[in-house]
């Protein structure tokens, strides 16, 4: 049986130390990294359209919790930035939907990236699991692919070796 929460831990990454956490089967995963947000952002971007994919776009949800805060009664500052990427894999998605129609809901597929006001140091890259308590064995391995795909590109961005 699968432990509520498992820690990941690497190595130093050149000079930083980059610290991966999982929570099984919880719906998020996050990796973090001490660096400059612009570095660990631009490495996203590479390791998404590396693996040939096309962010389809780019969500500045800094930006929008900023200009809103005031409107919705809230000024405080959760990030110093935070964006997330939305993208797609023809292959992976027409897998997971072969084996379920109903696993169009896990598509497009996101990846995150932010610094919070609190840490502004160190850089998470985060995403949800695509995960399914229900479907066929076929629908749960093709889900496992896109998850290996997305851990694959959010520990690249943050420098972490498989």
């Amino acid at each position: 049986m699968m432990t509520a929460t498992r820690i990941l831990a690497s190595g130093l990454v050149t000079v930083f130390s980059a610290v991966a956490v999982a929570a099984d089967p919880y719906p998020i995963v996050t990796y973090s990294k001490k660096a400059k947000f612009d570095d660990v952002r631009d490495d996203l971007k590479l390791a998404i359209e590396g693996r040939g994919l096309v962010i389809d776009y780019q969500s500045f949800v800094n930006r929008m919790l900023e200009r809103t805060g005031k409107d919705v009664g809230s000024a405080r500052k959760l990030y110093v930035d935070a964006q997330s990427f939305v993208f797609c894999s023809a292959a992976l998605s027409r897998k997971t939907m072969e084996a379920d129609p109903a696993n169009m809901a896990m598509c497009p597929y996101s990846i995150s990236v932010y610094a919070t006001a609190s840490e502004p140091g160190k850089i998470y890259v985060s995403y949800r699991r695509p995960w399914r308590p229900d479907g066929s064995a076929a629908s749960r391995a093709a889900l496992k692919e896109v998850e290996a795909l997305l851990d694959g590109i959010a520990r690249e961005a943050v420098g972490l070796k498989k």
